[in-house]
């Protein structure tokens, strides 16, 4: 799944840390990037039960979030607390 550059400016200027568009560093922008693909990967891995190498990617891009999210829990509680209720994530 690739997004248009647009659809990446939209996410990065919502769930920023800067709220501008070009915010592409950020643990929140990233946060919401990961989530973004994780949502599209299980979409396709209900469809498609035996795709392992999805499944695979699946659960680096899973551990990938989760070390920033534990980074940002050790950094800043409240931008933790806030990109968890802004994205709908259980922790």
């Amino acid at each position: 799944m690739h997004l248009s550059t647009a659809q990446k400016q939209e996410l990065f200027g919502k769930h920023g840390f800067g709220k501008t568009k070009a915010d592409t560093g950020s643990p929140e922008s990233q946060i919401a990037l990961f989530t973004s693909r994780i949502n599209h990967i299980t979409e396709h891995l209900k469809a498609n039960k035996k795709d392992f190498s999805s499944q695979q990617g699946l659960v680096k891009l899973v551990g990938q979030r989760k070390r920033l999210l534990s980074y940002l829990q050790r950094t800043n509680i409240t931008r933790y607390r806030a990109i968890l209720a802004d994205l709908d994530l259980r922790k």
